[in-house]
């Protein structure tokens, strides 16, 4: 299975760089807070540790290759600061059902000094748009139910929250009449 490779991207505060393995010493430094941790449990990486996850996910794709990885940090145009990361991972989970579509799973972080400032949102949107013009056909989160900061990311997305729950977390579709292959 081929995926696309993610690509930079942009919007007018940010720089949607593409992960590589060099962000993993910047990346520990914004991401080591126990805060960022309270919805999504475990605890701040090592740069050591981020460097071996950045190794892995900058491959593109799960090692049997039935996932598309796509990872992107987002950096501050303004400063140059890195402020967070957006990452999608592509399927095909109906393939019998509805073949060729394409499924994202999305998620972001934003680094507790920058939150509250619409980083994630805009990143967020960014890389929807760039994931529909990659042929992306549906967008999906998986977001604990009492992130209200990411429930409001996911609205803006055209996604609403259904009644299933994977590991805590509220798993979140395209809203009926919304369809996630169009900004909302």
């Amino acid at each position: 299975m081929t995926w696309p490779a993610a690509a930079p991207a942009g919007t007018p505060r940010l720089r949607l760089e593409p992960l590589r393995v060099a962000h993993a010493a910047e990346a520990a430094r914004l991401f080591d807070d126990v805060r960022l941790h309270t919805w999504t449990g475990g605890a701040p990486a090592t740069a050591e540790e981020l460097e071996a996850r950045y190794r892995r996910q900058s491959a593109g794709h799960s090692p049997d290759g039935r996932q598309g990885w796509l990872n992107w940090m987002l950096r501050r145009l303004t400063d140059g600061r890195l402020v967070g990361t957006v990452q999608a991972t592509l399927s095909h989970p109906d393939a019998d059902e509805e073949p060729g579509v394409t499924e994202a799973a999305l998620a972001w972080v934003i680094g507790v000094e920058h939150q509250g400032e619409g980083y994630g949102r805009e990143g967020a949107l960014a890389m929807a748009d760039w994931l529909r013009a990659h042929g992306v056909d549906r967008f999906t989160a998986h977001i604990h139910p009492g992130h209200e900061a990411s429930m409001a990311i996911a609205r803006a997305l055209g996604l609403r929250a259904t009644d299933r729950i994977a590991d805590g977390e509220v798993l979140w579709r395209p809203g009926h009449g919304t369809p996630s292959s169009k900004r909302a």
